[in-house]
């Protein structure tokens, strides 16, 4: 392995523990729960999932678990309250 190539793997250990590097613009995924698969996307700052709890709520536990594993890295949802 050339020096070059082994400085571009110790640049890559070195930035993978600052995470607070890396903030994501959009993305999609699917997130296969305990009853049903799900679509969840995050754009510009906004999340959505097309389960029915985040269509009535603006948050489920598809978008709490996406945001859990990219802390700081993109923006919380914000919950919809509950009516009183």
């Amino acid at each position: 392995m050339d020096s070059s190539m082994i400085g571009k793997i110790e640049k890559a250990m070195r930035y993978a523990q600052e995470p607070d590097r890396i903030s994501f613009n959009q993305f999609q995924v699917n997130f296969n729960g305990d009853h049903d698969s799900h679509t969840v996307t995050y754009s510009n700052g906004k999340w959505t999932c097309d389960c029915g709890f985040f269509g009535a709520r603006g948050v489920c536990s598809h978008v709490m678990t996406l945001e859990r594993i990219l802390m700081g890295m993109v923006t919380p949802a914000q919950a919809v309250p509950m009516p009183a």
